[in-house]
């Protein structure tokens, strides 16, 4: 027998039909990410497995790295995530996975450069073994767009409109002091240039690196300061008497690159149109944090959280086990942040106004 409708009802069905899949998607809990992709540059800070694949000694690929990370050891250098998962994480996007290990399809939710003790000067961490200095990392990049991107996207506009509204982030520069101005018996850099000299010296080659990302296709770039790294176990536990207290003659030495760092980001900001680049003020953050651990929920501001080599000064020893509560310190090896710090430090970038300027994420996000 013949079904029989009323082909007047059929406008009302379909909207029916569209109220009840509009419900589902907003219910789903998968809300569209707030920006297409996230690239991520610079170090061990940032790595997410860059170094597993390369030959290099400076590597995190056993436990107790990975401790608090839901994946385990990825090559991460600390306990769990960095300061650029937690980015990616509240722009709804997957972490940016190691560049090297994509073999095929690319994903078009970002890539992740970073690479583990190398630096801006292309023979920073060279005594390790093979790693990404930041040349390298841009040149990766422009494969990526060129080679990979371009064939994602129908028309070059498509392309422009993708890159321009994805976030860049960097963290860079901290190895080409501890592993080459600051290791005078290795590197001739500290008779080469005064601290001021070389401060201009690595501005300069990252300035040449970001405007090539943003001849590439680049607008937001969110560029970290160096940390206090006179405050890392690796140094002030190497001083007689130290009794905790930073070596602030290294602290100095990245005062003047962060005093640079911001004004060059000012002024290609102001050349580079259409473009915003954020300074992360990270360094004064992370030296209060150290001083005044209570005041950010810390304990222990002074020592690694692993058991590391040489008295605490080095990475972590393989295999054993760490202290049992991470929370509460702020390194997780004579180098690295726990991850504690680093959300510390990424919901202040996000959401604050001190960290991130001229804008934090949020406002960033919505130029």
């Amino acid at each position: 027998m013949a079904v029989m409708y009323n082909s007047s009802l059929l406008p009302l069905f379909c909207c029916l039909i569209t109220i009840f899949l509009q419900f589902l998607s907003v219910n789903s809990g998968h809300s569209p990410p707030l920006a297409p992709a996230l690239y991520v540059f610079g170090d061990s800070l940032f790595d997410s497995g860059n170094n597993n694949l390369l030959p290099t000694l400076a590597k995190a690929n056993y436990p107790p790295y990975g401790v608090n990370f839901p994946k385990g050891v990825t090559g991460r250098f600390t306990d769990g995530r960095t300061v650029a998962d937690l980015i990616a994480e509240y722009l709804g996007l997957p972490y940016a996975p190691p560049s090297i290990s994509i073999r095929s399809l690319v994903p078009l939710t970002g890539l992740n450069y970073a690479s583990g003790v190398c630096g801006i000067l292309p023979e920073t961490g060279s005594l390790f073994g093979k790693c990404l200095n930041l040349d390298d990392q841009i040149h990766l990049f422009q494969k990526t767009v060129e080679l990979k991107l371009v064939t994602h996207f129908g028309s070059k506009k498509d392309l422009s409109e993708y890159l321009s509204k994805s976030i860049f982030t960097f963290s860079i520069g901290n190895n080409d002091y501890i592993n080459n101005y600051l290791l005078p018996l290795l590197y001739n850099s500290s008779k080469r240039y005064n601290p001021q000299q070389f401060s201009q010296l690595l501005v300069t080659k990252l300035s040449q690196g970001l405007k090539k990302l943003y001849e590439l296709g680049a607008r937001k770039m969110i560029v970290f300061e160096l940390g206090p790294i006179g405050c890392m176990p690796y140094i002030k536990n190497k001083l007689k008497n130290s009794q905790g207290r930073c070596d602030e003659k290294a602290n100095k030495l990245v005062w003047y690159y962060n005093n640079d760092l911001g004004s060059m980001l000012n002024e290609l900001t102001s050349t580079l149109n259409g473009s915003t680049l954020v300074l992360g003020q990270v360094n004064s953050l992370g030296y209060d944090m150290i001083k005044n651990p209570s005041n950010y929920g810390l304990k222990d501001s002074n020592n690694s959280c692993c058991k590391s080599w040489l008295n605490g000064t080095l990475t972590c020893i393989p295999f054993q086990k760490p202290c049992p509560n991470t929370n509460p310190h702020f390194f997780w090896d004579a180098f690295h942040l726990t991850e504690a710090a680093s959300v510390l430090i990424a919901n202040a970038c996000i959401h604050g106004s001190s960290v991130c300027r001229p804008v934090n994420l949020e406002g960033l996000l919505k130029i």
